[in-house]
């Protein structure tokens, strides 16, 4: 029986999984694990490194970039474990933090949906946990007075600025950069919603677990190193920033303008 099964979706980040497909295999333990890697229309050796360093890898190449909610699902539809883990191509697995993930789920059936600490590559904490949106902190954030006026209550709460990263604790809604499921709970959710095709893909997700009554935590006990960084703490570009008002506007529609 598989314990955990990894998806991991690419786009053009072929060193940076390299480094994260090492880290899985060093940090295996004695877990009987499966790494799917769907790439979407790599144009720098992705397909051919894994071919070459990770034969044991199971690779979708799309031909065309599909969007991280379609890659996902493609990869999540032929899976057999117990657990699924969605996992960005630009983090790095540490110690045994896949052991202890999946006992931590073992021991906690009514988790659907649980995150690991982030650490940035010098070891200092990421952020990655967040509270569900309302409409007012994304418009802060889309029109960029969040930038002019950081700290205003609103986006402080979404940002989840007073959470404890030292505490194990249920969260609304964990970064998608380690993203870990349980079977049982994909079955009762499904699958996720291919009109996101970037951002928002997780919080949808998040929000469709807690209606369907599973919890989300946050494990304060293990770690990842995520080479990346939040996602608005990035210059957007005006295609990005387009494709986010795009979800943004698609996840209120869907869930409500609270």
């Amino acid at each position: 029986m598989i314990d955990i099964s990894i998806v991991i979706v690419s786009w053009n980040v072929r060193d940076f999984l390299k480094k994260c497909l090492a880290s899985i295999y060093k940090n295996r333990d004695e877990l009987n694990l499966e790494v799917f890697v769907v790439d979407n229309a790599s144009a720098d050796g992705t397909v051919e490194m894994i071919e070459k360093d990770f034969p044991e890898v199971k690779i979708t190449a799309n031909k065309n970039n599909l969007g991280f909610a379609t890659a996902n699902n493609q990869a999540i539809k032929k899976t057999s474990g117990r657990y699924i883990l969605l996992l960005n191509p630009d983090t790095e697995i540490c110690g045994n933090t896949l052991k202890m993930m999946v006992g931590f789920m073992e021991k906690n059936q009514k988790i659907g949906i649980a995150g690991c600490k982030h650490c940035y590559p010098d070891w200092t904490l990421q952020p990655s946990v967040r509270r569900l949106p309302s409409l007012l902190p994304v418009l802060l954030i889309l029109t960029k007075i969040a930038k002019i006026i950081p700290g205003l209550p609103a986006l402080n709460r979404y940002l989840a600025k007073d959470f404890d990263y030292k505490i194990t604790q249920p969260a609304e809604q964990v970064a998608g950069s380690f993203f870990m499921t349980r079977k049982e709970a994909i079955e009762s959710i499904g699958l996720m919603d291919e009109k996101f095709f970037l951002w928002f893909e997780e919080v949808d997700y998040c929000k469709r677990a807690l209606t369907k009554g599973w919890q989300i935590w946050y494990n304060a006990e293990n770690k990842i190193i995520h080479h990346g960084g939040q996602s608005f703490g990035q210059r957007l570009t005006l295609k990005k920033q387009l494709l986010f008002c795009k979800s943004a506007r698609y996840y209120f529609k869907k869930h409500g303008y609270k």
